[in-house]
């Protein structure tokens, strides 16, 4: 079974799932290694570690599809990859779609925003035409080469137009070919249950964004709603923040290492997750390698 594959088992399997974002090959890595069923390639993640500038559509496809392969080299479970915009109109989603299959995604989510884009929980958004965005839609799924990559259509329109514009054009997006639904940024609980229910059928998911417009609920929580993708973009991201900040601080006030070892992974953990022993069985096999053929 290959990725695409396990990620169709898993949006139609009973129950659930959480879906971490990582911002890079190490997060990722780190995502797979604490046992989640699937990743996140996080736009937002990427323009913030990356870029260093906030999310607001400064990435471009070349520098995304080159951390998505980085993503894919070193981890085995699938990968779903946040697009944005699909970095123009139907004409570039075409190229869009071919790059990130190539870099071996299982997933491809595209918005429905003007170029450039926001932060979904940022304010001050637009949206394209639903018209627009259908064709987009259907570039995507007369363009992939593999059935099993599913695209996923979000709409921003709730905090543009309302519950009933982003339902529509939900609604819209899957006619067009869609295989999972994605309404960004609802404000309350009883918006919540209004996308779920309205749109039985089809796998949704909820963004949960930490100081964000969405109520943060529990896994339990958000499968009795009826949502099959828990979506945790930057919690990854923001940790990382969290623990540089806090060893630099105290690099910087005390001189000393001697209260940072808390803050920090061992030695023996950072070559375990970067597989030094893996690599040096690979030096010895090809030095033996080397050895027989000299002789």
């Amino acid at each position: 079974m290959n990725k695409t594959q396990e990620f169709q088992k898993l949006i139609h399997q009973p129950g659930t799932f959480i879906l971490p974002g990582a911002y890079d090959a190490m997060s990722a890595r780190l995502i797979e290694e604490i046992g989640f069923q699937a990743i996140y390639a996080t736009g937002a993640g990427i323009s913030n570690a990356q870029l260093g500038w906030a999310d607001v559509g400064l990435t471009s496809l070349k520098e995304v599809v080159d951390i998505v392969a980085r993503m894919t080299d070193v981890t085995t479970i699938p990968i779903v990859v946040d697009a944005d915009t699909g970095f123009g109109n139907a004409i570039n989603v075409i190229r869009t779609v071919r790059e990130f299959e190539r870099a071996g995604v299982a997933a491809i989510q595209m918005e429905d925003q003007v170029s450039p884009k926001k932060c979904g929980h940022f304010n001050g958004k637009d949206v394209i035409s639903k018209e627009e965005m259908v064709g987009k839609i259907k570039a995507a799924v007369d363009t992939r080469r593999d059935e099993n990559l599913a695209i996923i259509a979000r709409t921003d329109a709730l905090a543009v137009y309302g519950m009933e514009d982003a339902l529509d054009r939900a609604n819209a997006y899957v006619e067009a070919g869609a295989d999972i639904i994605f309404v960004e940024a609802p404000t309350t609980i009883e918006q919540l249950k209004n996308i779920t229910s309205s749109l039985k059928g089809i796998p949704q998911i909820i963004n949960l964004v930490e100081g964000g417009k969405t109520p943060l609920i529990s896994l339990k929580e958000a499968e009795e709603i009826g949502f099959k993708i828990m979506l945790c973009a930057n919690t990854v991201l923001r940790s990382a923040i969290k623990g540089i900040t806090e060893s630099l601080r105290i690099l910087k006030a005390e001189g000393s290492h001697e209260n940072i070892h808390e803050l920090i992974c061992t030695w023996e953990e950072r070559q375990s997750l970067f597989k030094l022993n893996q690599i040096k069985e690979l030096e010895n096999k090809y030095a033996e390698n080397q050895t027989l053929i000299k002789k």
